[in-house]
């Protein structure tokens, strides 16, 4: 059997490692224009920042490797230039002489990637524009780092590879302006859990332009500068383009094979494509969501290697299958971390489920050991109890977390199973009762205890979502005089036993603390008591804070 496959990077050698498992006697070659193979592409930003010391430790792996490991003929510097279905075919070019020739396969891998989004403007091509993409991209910016000292740089995109750029660039001493033309940071979050990190960048000196885009770079010969939509010019010696990428699917579409809505390569769960005897797997293929069932594009090099071993295998026998994703992020930005897994809030209005929401604030490990809060957004269905989708800032311990919660859905977790879960607990590591478990007490509360949860995004003075209600400040006397939500009246906890008769029982009451936890407390007493409908607001005065901040 001879398989071609076509990218040699995390999709690409990963089912040539696979295929070569299932056969001693397959001739397997693989293709790819440039001459940096198997690197880790997550790793660049941490490259360029020097945290990765050497090119070396991002690419530990060349053509050399492979043959002598794998017995398989790694051609880099080798373009292909077309698929023909027909005969069985690819046209090559060699890049290093120019010679054109053909190869044929019996069975064929397409593993291209993906490309950087580059839009249409003037100065794209000006000297001290990058994208980020592959090594020798990263060895440009260091290198101009390096050369030319910028002193200002503008970062277009806040994804994950444009926030962690910043953080370097801000290391490097460099005056950071970041363009989004969303109203948020970071589009996959929710635009409640990106205030957070709204904050913190802007605590670091990051100066963030947000709800308009970039249309034109300036300069002459070499940027000086970018104009915003809105008319405005920043200053730049460097600009970076982080805007995401496009499924690279030249050769697919001009041979036919069928792409899906994302313009991902459409594959079944086997990676099998649309033409018998072609496999597709890595950043150019189409995946689909574990919950919804229904086509994503979600390129992660994780991702890419799960599916290039599975079209690896597929060429053989069918013992493995492509179970979708959950779309599982997680990237650091200084010091602060942010992850997270399945559906967003707005997807999950999106696909008509009646949700619960949850914004649970806690220390990563106990504060006598240095633990440091996180905030925890969840997302349930009232109907089945089954968690639907997490996301977490903070600063410890969200990798652990994130994890957990994508187990958790992955196998139709409940809410209420949380805090069942036997997770390990010592103060290094966990409080006793750990943020996972206190996640899914307040969403078990709430869908099947009673205790409702106030959105602080609806709350007006002295009313909830245009009803008039009753809100009460749980905290101490003085922590109410230093800052409280519109409209409520000071009852710390230990008087509200006493109070209850100063207040209305057929009208709707919110109560809150700094968190979440008295305010529940409080919640319970007057529910317990007689009260009809009684909310706690979702992150309490912290989470109200700081949505009530950026709706201002």
């Amino acid at each position: 059997m001879r398989i071609l496959i076509i990218g040699a990077v995390a999709g690409g050698t990963s089912a040539a490692a696979k295929a070569r498992r299932n056969s001693e006697d397959a001739e397997i070659i693989i293709f790819d224009k440039d001459s940096d193979i198997s690197y880790s592409g997550c790793g660049l930003p941490y490259y360029i920042g020097g945290e990765v010391e050497k090119r070396s430790e991002l690419v530990p792996r060349d053509a050399a490797f492979f043959r002598d490991k794998y017995n398989v003929d790694v051609r880099t510097s080798h373009e292909v230039l077309a698929i023909d279905p027909t005969r069985k075919s690819l046209s090559v070019r060699d890049l290093t002489d120019g010679r054109e020739y053909e190869e044929s396969y019996d069975k064929l891998i397409i593993a291209t990637g993906a490309r950087p989004f580059v839009p249409q403007m003037e100065g794209i091509s000006l000297d001290g524009v990058f994208t980020l993409r592959n090594v020798k991209s990263a060895d440009r910016i260091r290198e101009f780092l390096r050369s030319r000292s910028p002193k200002r740089a503008v970062i277009v995109g806040t994804g994950f590879i444009g926030l962690e750029l910043c953080e370097v660039l801000v290391k490097n001493g460099l005056e950071v302006h970041m363009v989004e033309k969303l109203p948020q940071v970071t589009p996959g979050l929710d635009s409640d859990m990106s205030n957070y990190l709204r904050d913190y960048l802007e605590k670091k000196g990051v100066i963030l332009h947000l709800g308009t885009s970039a249309a034109a770079i300036q300069g002459d010969g070499t940027v000086s500068g970018v104009t915003l939509e809105s008319g405005e010019t920043l200053q730049a010696d460097m600009v970076i383009l982080a805007i995401g990428v496009r499924p690279e699917t030249t050769l697919a579409r001009n041979c036919g094979i069928e792409t899906g809505q994302s313009g991902a390569i459409r594959t079944g769960r086997s990676m099998k494509t649309s033409i018998n005897d072609i496999y597709a797997c890595g950043d150019c293929a189409e995946s689909f969501s574990v919950i919804t069932g229904k086509p994503v594009y979600r390129p992660l090099g994780s991702t890419a290697n799960k599916t290039g071993r599975i079209a690896g295998n597929s060429i053989f026998n069918d013992s493995l299958e492509f179970r979708g994703v959950l779309g599982t992020g997680i990237f650091r930005v200084f010091d602060m971390t942010v992850g997270q897994t399945g559906l967003t809030e707005r997807e999950a209005l999106q696909e008509g489920c009646d949700i619960e929401v949850s914004h649970n604030i806690k220390p990563d490990r106990p504060t006598y050991y240095g633990g440091k809060e996180m905030v925890i957004k969840s997302i349930a269905d009232r109907k089945t109890g089954k968690l639907l989708g997490v996301q977490i800032v903070g600063y410890g311990g969200v990798d652990k977390r994130i994890d957990v919660f994508a187990t958790a859905i992955s196998f139709g977790a409940r809410a209420e199973d949380l805090f069942h879960l036997d997770l390990a607990y010592a103060p290094p590591f966990s409080t006793t009762k750990d943020p996972v478990m206190y996640t899914g007490m307040i969403l078990d509360n709430a869908i099947n205890g009673g205790r409702s949860i106030a959105d602080p995004r609806l709350i007006g003075s002295g009313t909830y979502d245009g009803e008039e209600v009753q809100i009460i400040d749980a905290r101490a006397e003085s922590q109410y005089q230093e800052g409280h939500v519109e409209g409520a009246v000071s009852m710390p906890h230990e008087t509200v036993r006493g109070k209850l008769e100063g207040l209305d029982r057929e009208k709707p009451v919110i109560a809150y603390c700094n968190k979440g936890t008295t305010g529940n407390a409080v919640q319970n007493i007057l529910l317990n008591s007689g009260f009809k409908m009684v909310y706690n607001i979702s992150g309490g005065n912290t989470n109200y804070r700081t949505q009530k901040k950026k709706r201002d």
